[in-house]
């Protein structure tokens, strides 16, 4: 039994007060209304429990009702307070930087055939070396008509056919 109230404030945990716990519930409810306001197809690529998929189901039917959804978005934010929330983050984000994905992969492919135009037929063997499903003749042959191309300053057909040819086998 503890003997002063030091003693009595060293048992107790660290609650959270009142207002985190109301500002907590607050983002749980707008992450709810988010995951709501998707489509179906986007829903579907979340990772949700069977309860959150019922859940969804029923915020479907009930968008056009304003207090209805309204609570329903409060009961889901129960359940998302009881659920690991990253790997549905995690899904959503990626959803949502896709094209920043694909921006990058793009860059990566350009600076690769510009590597392999400039340095010649050293970067393509490294990269027949690496990328087991390139064809010696045909990268060979579509290199060579793009460095002629690029020398003739003209940035063409085969220039592109490159860029497809790489894209189509190298994975980042």
């Amino acid at each position: 039994m503890p003997q002063s109230a030091n003693d009595i404030d060293g048992l107790e945990e660290e609650l959270p007060s009142k207002s985190e716990i109301k500002r907590e519930m607050h983002r749980l409810q707008d992450f709810a209304l988010v995951i709501v306001k998707m489509s179906k197809h986007q829903r579907s690529k979340l990772p949700l429990s069977d309860e959150l998929k019922e859940a969804m189901v029923l915020a479907d039917k009930i968008t056009n009702k304003h207090e209805a959804l309204r609570r329903h978005v409060r009961h889901i934010a129960k359940i998302l307070a009881e659920t690991d929330l990253e790997p549905i983050k995690h899904a959503m984000d990626v959803m949502a930087n896709k094209h920043q994905q694909e921006s990058v992969k793009f860059a990566k492919l350009e600076h690769l055939r510009d590597e392999v135009i400039a340095q010649g037929n050293e970067r393509i063997e490294a990269l027949l070396a690496e990328v087991d499903t390139l064809e010696r003749q045909k990268l060979r042959q579509l290199v060579r008509h793009a460095k002629k191309e690029h020398s003739a300053e003209k940035v063409g057909k085969h220039y592109r056919d490159l860029f497809n040819y790489l894209k189509e086998h190298v994975i980042f």
